[in-house]
């Protein structure tokens, strides 16, 4: 029975060590800004993604390829729904219009109706930040210039609300600042 009871014990660490590495209700939400846009035309304020910014979405979409997406959120422009398109293809889902500059209703929309899912968020050098300290995560950085396209966001906010903040970058390096 003692031999029993420890076989038992043994298999069920196996199968626990075999789940998935996020804790039931853990909500992880990517923030990224958009990618590169295209500035030949200094006077088009909705520029579509350059060679270089293409790239970076398909990056983007190489780093999250792994992960399956429950919902992606970009703001009305071009330039930030190329950025999520292929990341979110790779998901089959669609990508979901936000106000770029509501942070707390971007935040309460992920909180109530993707708690515990998975969830991409492209927002601007102006915007990613302030995103960031919405779901209550400190900022990583005093600002983002207009240089600063490669920095990848994950945080993972736990069933009481608390989040962790994972700092990184994704594709071809193209940034000026440094993080904390």
């Amino acid at each position: 029975m003692k031999k029993f009871k420890i076989g038992l014990i043994v298999f069920l660490a196996i199968v626990a060590a075999g789940c998935s590495t996020d804790a039931p209700g853990i909500t992880t939400i990517f923030i990224v800004r958009h990618a590169e846009k295209d500035v030949s035309d200094p006077k088009n304020e909705d520029p579509e993604l350059s060679v270089e910014g293409r790239e970076r979405a398909e990056a983007l979409a190489g780093k999250l390829n792994e992960i399956k997406l429950d919902a992606a959120f970009a703001t009305k422009y071009k330039r930030t729904t190329q950025t999520a398109y292929y990341a979110a293809k790779n998901s089959n889902i669609q990508i979901q219009t936000y106000d770029g500059h509501d942070f707390t209703g971007i935040a309460e929309l992920v909180k109530s109706k993707h708690s515990g899912q998975r969830v991409l968020i492209v927002g601007h050098s102006n915007t990613v930040l302030e995103l960031l300290e919405s779901f209550g995560a400190s900022r990583p950085l005093t600002a983002l210039t207009d240089e600063d396209y490669d920095f990848f966001f994950e945080l993972k906010i736990d069933p009481h609300g608390k989040a962790k903040l994972i700092s990184q970058q994704y594709g071809k390096a193209h940034h000026s600042s440094t993080i904390k």
